[in-house]
């Protein structure tokens, strides 16, 4: 294996992408380093790349979510070796503000953000999976103590498979990553009505993974609210908005029982939101590395391939884009424009050429 690898750097914030060689890292204990044969693209990475949130120490290399080959273990790593095939998580570091990202052929992951895959899904569709995933899953489901959730039982835990059979749940955004494994998640969970927000067009993939109603999601924020309201016979406790745009935060608001859990993906302000509520309003942190998710987290991953293996959960369809990670700022800036619907864009890092 060469000591170079091809990597995309941000040199300096909001500054562009340079495809450059660099050193290939070595595991330090407790990681893995991962021949990375697929990463997806988030609305994250351009969010970081042409607005400048989050990030502050640079160079840095961008990417949430991969899935490739192990080639090297660290000191003290019992349960992966070389030549097993896993999914993988980028991470950010809320202390330094660093990114430690996925646009790479090469990275050193803890093992507490891997997973081995199951045998049943491609690199391209595994890389789908961990970001989306897990921000669907924290703010619902981590119940540690501080952690900003709606504290429910986990389908993969005791007593949680169907736990909440008959309850409304109302998850904006259907179509998104986030929103269709929130879908899968409640389906396990036993929520119904399951309703959700998209394009009409969208709506025969999103009632395959459980959704019983899709609203359209061009109506007013007012009209989508009282229509899921109507659905639900009532305000709902579990309300979920993976979009969090001022439009869906009021209709998620608007839709919120007066003690519900309404569960945002962005810090943005809510429309008529009331400082005396007592409504719950969770912020999603969909980061398996990062210490409060982290029992949430192995708890997961203990039961992922089995759950992926089974198909209770499905990944995310996906479009490769051409180039290898030369594709990425392409399929970013499609991302920017809201120019991508029901599918995760991907790229094979290996396939950049020289």
């Amino acid at each position: 294996m060469s000591s170079q690898q091809k990597a995309l750097v941000v040199e300096t914030k909001l500054g562009p992408h340079v495809l450059k060689n660099v050193d290939v890292p070595k595991p330090g204990a407790d990681e893995v380093l991962v021949r990375i044969e697929a990463t997806a693209l988030n609305p994250a990475d351009w969010k970081i790349l042409y607005i400048g949130m989050l990030v502050d120490k640079f160079p840095t290399t961008l990417g949430f979510d991969a899935a490739g080959v192990v080639v090297e273990v660290g000191e003290g790593v019992k349960d992966y070796a070389v030549g097993d095939k896993v999914i993988a998580q980028g991470w950010y570091d809320p202390v330094d503000h660093s990114m430690h990202g996925t646009f790479q052929q090469f990275m050193a992951f803890p093992v507490d953000s891997v997973v081995k895959m199951s045998s049943n899904l491609s690199f391209e569709e595994a890389a789908t999976i961990p970001s989306g995933l897990a921000t669907a899953v924290f703010p619902v489901y981590n119940q540690a103590e501080g952690a900003p959730s709606a504290k429910l039982i986990a389908p993969w835990e005791e007593g949680g498979l169907g736990k909440y059979a008959n309850k409304p749940i109302f998850i904006l955004g259907g179509s998104s990553s986030i929103g269709q494994f929130m879908i899968q998640l409640a389906r396990l969970s036993g929520f119904a009505p399951i309703i959700t927000t998209a394009s009409l067009h969208n709506s025969d993939l999103l009632k395959s993974f459980g959704a019983t109603h899709v609203i359209d999601r061009t109506l007013s924020p007012e009209t989508v609210a009282q229509q899921a309201r109507e659905i639900a016979g009532g305000l709902i406790d579990l309300v979920y908005d993976a979009i969090s745009v001022t439009d869906t935060l009021a209709a998620g608001y608007q839709a919120t029982s007066p003690q519900g859990d309404f569960v945002v993906v962005l810090p943005e302000p809510i429309p008529g939101a009331d400082a005396n509520s007592q409504k719950k309003v969770h912020l999603a942190h969909g980061l398996f590395h990062t210490p409060i998710n982290r029992a949430s987290g192995k708890n997961l991953l203990a039961k992922l391939p089995e759950l992926l293996e089974k198909g209770d959960i499905k990944p995310n369809r996906y479009e490769l884009l051409p180039g290898g990670l030369r594709g990425v700022d392409a399929g970013l800036l499609r991302l920017r424009n809201n120019q991508v619907s029901a599918v995760k864009l991907v790229v094979r890092p290996q396939d950049t050429s020289a």
